[in-house]
């Protein structure tokens, strides 16, 4: 009988002792998941569009001036910006380059005058800067978060200004991570970065001194633009077209990359317009532009010259991957902001049929 009690005394003080154990185990898993885990800081879908929209409509409204560093790779460069923009909304841009050859750039709206003072030349051109900083989205679309979970870090500051920071993070290994920061009141973007494998920052530019709601001085910009119009002037024209009509297909190899244009556009050297030959040395190329709203890349369709020495192979600068290859009397080059690995998939992907000929 006694032996029985103690069976059953033994038994009973191993079950206490166990939901003991079960539930020191279950307070300490707790504990280690809110210690790692404080917060769900993954910003809802409408939360994280009202951001992305604020920041994109503060660079193309707000007036700002400031110095801007970019970073890509081990190389550095500094420019100078100033931006406004009128109650219709009209673009006034002027970027001025504070290492190396002088150049400055200036735009109204999409029309940007590019001059090199050492050869008295102007290149005017119409470009979509949509997605240049401290702009963001390539388009007006929500697909991004269809292909990004969008979280919110501890806030920090950028060139005197308080920041909001935000993780834009891929669901797949197609595009690389970003990290935004967001000056508070405005959405002024003040720092991008594109991050790789192991947070490794391959990217950035970011506001180093900067002032926003400055009084517009788009006139000085106006003036600039009209004091350059006896420079030699080079028109670069981008023809609309449809690669398909002369033999080519890229059936787009990865989710959430959408073809956004497709154009004829000259590609060479830039320079001073020979006596009789007004369009200078260039050759024109196929261009098909690619985005998923955040990043993108470009394919250049281009014939085999010998004027310009080409070879097959890769290439890499900070996030911008290279893939050259040679189909028939063409040559592929595509160039992108992404992993290595999503270039290489572009290349592969395009083909080429020799096109019937019209009687």
């Amino acid at each position: 009988m006694l032996k029985g009690r103690s069976s059953a005394y033994v038994a009973g003080a191993q079950r206490i002792g166990a939901l003991r154990r079960s539930l020191f185990l279950a307070l300490c898993l707790t504990a280690a998941a809110a210690t790692a885990q404080p917060s769900d800081n993954t910003l809802n879908r409408r939360d994280a569009t009202a951001w992305l929209n604020k920041i994109h409509k503060a660079a193309q409204r707000e007036n700002y001036v400031g110095t801007l560093i970019y970073q890509r790779g081990s190389v550095m460069h500094a420019s100078r910006i100033q931006h406004y923009s009128d109650l219709v909304n009209n673009e006034y841009e002027r970027l001025e380059t504070l290492d190396g050859k002088p150049r400055e750039v200036l735009r109204q709206n999409d029309v940007v005058h590019s001059l090199i003072p050492e050869a008295k030349l102007v290149v005017v051109e119409k470009q979509e800067a949509k997605d240049r900083f401290p702009a963001l989205l390539a388009t007006n679309k929500n697909d991004v978060l269809e292909l990004y979970d969008m979280r919110r870090m501890p806030a920090e500051r950028v060139a005197g200004m308080d920041c909001e920071v935000f993780a834009l993070e891929p669901h797949d290994a197609a595009r690389y991570a970003v990290r935004l920061w967001a000056e508070k009141n405005s959405g002024l973007l003040m720092r991008a970065q594109t991050v790789g494998d192991g947070g490794k920052v391959l990217e950035q530019v970011a506001f180093s001194q900067v002032q926003i709601g400055v009084p517009s001085e788009k006139q000085r910009i106006l003036a600039a633009i009209k004091s350059s119009s006896n420079w030699n002037h080079y028109e670069v024209n981008y023809q609309p077209t449809n690669i398909a009509d002369e033999g080519w297909t890229i059936a787009v190899p990865l989710k959430g990359f959408q073809k956004i244009r497709e154009v004829r556009r000259p590609l060479g050297e830039l320079r001073a317009s020979a006596p009789g030959n007004s369009r200078g040395q260039v050759f024109e190329v196929l261009q098909v532009v690619y985005s998923d709203g955040l990043t993108g890349l470009s394919v250049f369709i281009e014939p085999v010259s010998e004027q310009r020495v080409r070879r097959e192979g890769v290439a890499a600068l900070g996030a911008t991957q290279v893939v050259v290859r040679r189909i028939a009397d063409y040559w592929i080059t595509v160039v992108g902001e992404v992993p290595a690995s999503t270039v290489r998939q572009f290349a592969t992907a395009v083909e080429y049929r020799q096109p019937k000929a019209v009687h």
